[in-house]
């Protein structure tokens, strides 16, 4: 729980619980940001990653984060995130692929 400020240099996360621990990104260090998408419904919960590491979070206002995001950062770094089927799949797939 908490808020979320989006500015244009970084997006920052203010936990309700001790807002001094709050994480702010900025946008030149983040290299993909994305969601699951199902029909024209965006989840709640996104993520974000970044050259050093991957952040989750989950937002009532997910889909306007998002947009944000696509102005700060392009439509190349705002994806749709696979699916549990298709990561299982995916996974599946590695499994029996041939080695050389």
């Amino acid at each position: 729980m908490g808020k979320f400020l989006i500015g244009d240099v970084a997006i920052e996360f203010y936990p309700d619980i001790n807002v001094e621990q709050y994480i702010q990104i900025p946008w030149t260090s983040i290299t993909q940001i994305g969601a699951n998408v199902s029909g024209k419904r965006i989840s709640r919960h996104f993520e974000i990653l970044t050259d050093k590491s991957k952040f989750l979070f989950a937002s009532k206002d997910s889909g306007k984060i998002l947009k944000i995001a696509r102005e700060h950062l392009g439509n190349d770094k705002v994806v749709k995130l696979p699916t549990l089927l298709q990561t299982i799949g995916a996974r599946f797939k590695g499994l029996f692929a041939k080695k050389s």
